[in-house]
């Protein structure tokens, strides 16, 4: 893989105090304003326990790819990035948070399915990651068949150690950890071989000051992981406006420095910027 080496320098904001909404509907709340005038705020849903993706720092600043990606798109809906209020949505929350309306999007590792297209509408996609594995850097793993009689790590619920040890290595030993910093934890000391999970985030993992350099990516494509910005079903404009912004944001070169910045000290070797609507199965 090409080792790219560049500086972090992504965009730094700060949460903000909850504003009242109006009562009523979705016309008139301050996540809907596109101005970003008069005091008004926006609400973004991302996570906040994933480095190079979405990250709140001890400072309370927030870095990360969703995070350079929602930064960018509320400018061009009108916001600042002191008008912008991070709200974390756990995987498991996202589709209730857009219908309650806590949050105007989300863009938090937010893959793109069928089933999702039902509760929620998306904007993008705007990365394509895969599964993949995150190794000792010359461990001899190469290969998915390479974990069979290894110990592979991924977190408790997640399906893709499973689908690895179902469609590869029969013989690999699942280790479920409770965070992927755990999983990270065990592949430094070695309790565990091998880390499974979005290339994207175990890229983002791999790119901590602390692990540069002892981690690589097997650069696998074990499936397709489509990442959109989810919206509350039904609200096309907003969804139009996005992808508007993410086709600015690809066109002016911004999208593959926040690549570069989040990713590349952990020598991913990311896909190009997909375009607008194309869902690669």
């Amino acid at each position: 893989m090409k080792l790219r080496k560049v500086t972090a320098a992504t965009a730094t904001v700060f949460a903000l105090a909850l504003t009242a909404t109006a009562c009523g509907g979705d016309d008139g709340g301050d996540n809907n304003s596109s101005s970003g005038g008069g005091g008004d705020k926006i609400k973004i849903g991302i996570k906040y326990d994933q480095p190079g993706l979405g990250l709140k720092t001890p400072d309370g600043s927030f870095t990360g790819f969703d995070v350079d990606v929602a930064t960018y798109v509320a400018k061009e809906l009108g916001y600042k990035p002191d008008q912008i209020e991070w709200v974390e949505t756990k995987s498991a929350d996202r589709e209730n948070a857009l219908a309650r309306g806590d949050v105007k999007f989300i863009a938090a590792t937010y893959s793109i399915t069928d089933e999702r297209k039902e509760k929620v509408d998306f904007a993008g996609p705007y990365l394509l990651a895969h599964q993949d594995l995150l190794v000792k850097k010359g461990s001899g793993i190469s290969e998915a068949t390479d974990l069979n009689d290894k110990k592979l790590c991924s977190v408790t619920g997640s399906t893709s150690a499973q689908n690895v040890k179902k469609d590869f290595a029969p013989d690999a030993q699942l280790r479920e950890y409770g965070t992927y910093s755990e999983c990270i934890a065990g592949l430094q000391s070695g309790s565990v071989d091998a880390l499974t999970t979005d290339d994207s985030i175990l890229a983002g993992f791999a790119s901590q000051e602390q692990y540069k350099g002892k981690f690589e990516l097997a650069g696998l494509k074990l499936s397709n992981e489509n990442y959109g910005v989810g919206v509350k079903k039904g609200d096309t404009e907003t969804v139009n406006k996005i992808n508007d912004a993410l086709e600015k944001m690809v066109s002016d070169k911004s999208w593959e420095k926040a690549v570069e910045a989040n990713f590349g000290p952990a020598e991913y070797k990311n896909e190009p910027a997909p375009q607008i609507g194309n869902i690669v199965k």
